[in-house]
């Protein structure tokens, strides 16, 4: 049984290692604000994530009807502009793409993406969606600075547009998107925003209550220091 825990750790780890999502170790990773309290953020994040990621990542770990409780949104809601691959509100975020498929296509079957805020980080994803450059010795016609050689294409390319890279390594804009820099760099934001929220869902709970216990234990540290002056007042 150890064995065998510890060969499917192994298979897992290298097939969510082979794809996309693994920094460069001299990438330069810029930083994003994530706020898990922005529902707005968070709403145009999940949106970005149904109409350009769900296609070929899925988020298994993460439910529609606890997606639309915690963003502020009706189930209805949720059914309607949310839901592509599936029609039940208890689903999980699953893709209607085949494994093999996706093998034959991309050479690798891409990862699920439920943790991959949590395993890569918030920076390393912001990083990776915004500096995809043009190149021709890539199958796909594009590679990222973050991501050596990366087998994903561009999919946000008509938001963003297309960069080149000089000598130096800096990137610049060479073909304009629907969207100006700032404005895409919010989008990469949302995006990343709403990652980070379906990597730990629990944590704004537990952000919620946090305040409450710390309540909790400096009124229990009060009475509990009464009790002791009360116990001692007479020991000398």
């Amino acid at each position: 049984m150890r064995n065998l825990t510890l060969a499917a750790f192994i298979s897992i780890f290298s097939l969510f290692s082979t794809f996309a999502f693994a920094a460069g170790p001299s990438s330069k990773l810029d930083k994003v604000d994530i706020d898990l309290h922005d529902k707005a953020s968070l709403q145009r994040g999940a949106q970005t994530f149904m109409n350009y990621c769900l296609s070929c990542h899925g988020a298994s770990l993460m439910r529609y009807n606890r997606m639309a409780k915690d963003l502020g949104l009706t189930e209805d809601q949720v059914a309607e502009n949310l839901m592509f691959t599936t029609d039940k509100i208890g689903e999980t975020m699953q893709i209607a793409m085949r494994p093999e498929d996706a093998k034959r296509w991309f050479g690798v079957v891409p990862p699920d993406l439920s943790v991959i805020a949590r395993a890569r980080g918030t920076d390393w994803l912001y990083t990776y969606l915004r500096t995809f450059y043009l190149d021709e010795t890539r199958p796909m016609g594009t590679n990222n600075l973050a991501f050596k050689d990366v087998g994903m294409p561009h999919v946000l390319w008509e938001q963003q547009g297309y960069q080149s890279i000089d000598e130096d390594g800096r990137l610049s804009v060479v073909q304009e998107g629907e969207l100006n820099p700032r404005q895409y760099d919010m989008m990469s934001r949302d995006l990343v925003n709403f990652l980070a929220y379906i990597s730990e869902p629990s944590k704004l709970q537990r952000l919620a209550l946090g305040k409450w216990v710390l309540l909790y234990l400096a009124i229990f540290f009060v009475i509990a220091l009464a009790l002791k002056k009360a116990y001692w007042k007479d020991v000398h």
